[in-house]
């Protein structure tokens, strides 16, 4: 199985960037893993907020195959300790899963579409985060999760 983390927007903060380049790396003994940025969209004081949900919907829906899995990170997710995500990627991969696709979205969450689309969603926290401090986070958990598979002294119950 590959995984892949579209985020829309470029990591501004060099201290969160050099973070996330360490947690993907580490996790690159595991699994395939690619993060892939969506540039923010240019003029967007110009536009409503669905009108952006839907240019960015747009461009994340164009990053996907036909057989990719698309699970939202949303504040309406479902919620999981790190051992009950670490259940939910082995039955992904038992499933035959391809690709999953995981997304953060823009300021405003995402448009219909992009809704209709998705397979799952999931909440990191009944919190709100940034979405740069989001993308760290959500690495290091992918990252946990492979290590509680394997039995590796990282997380600690």
């Amino acid at each position: 199985m590959n995984i892949k983390l579209l985020a829309i927007g470029k990591t501004d903060n060099k201290a969160l960037q050099t973070l996330i380049e360490d947690y993907t790396k580490r996790l690159s003994f595991y699994i395939k893993f690619d993060l892939e940025i969506i540039p923010d969209i240019k003029n967007v004081k110009h536009l409503s907020e669905n009108q952006q949900k839907e240019k960015e919907g747009e461009l994340i829906l164009g990053k996907l195959t036909p057989t990719d899995q698309l699970i939202l990170l949303d504040e309406n997710g479902s919620t999981f300790s790190s051992v009950g995500f670490s259940d939910y990627l082995q039955k992904k991969m038992n499933s035959g899963t391809k690709t999953l696709v995981f997304v953060i979205g823009g300021p405003y969450g995402f448009s219909q579409e992009v809704y209709q689309k998705a397979q799952g969603k999931i909440s990191l926290s009944l919190m709100t985060f940034s979405h740069q401090m989001v993308r760290l986070f959500f690495i290091e958990q992918l990252y946990r999760g492979f290590t509680i598979l394997r039995n590796e002294p990282y997380h600690h119950q």
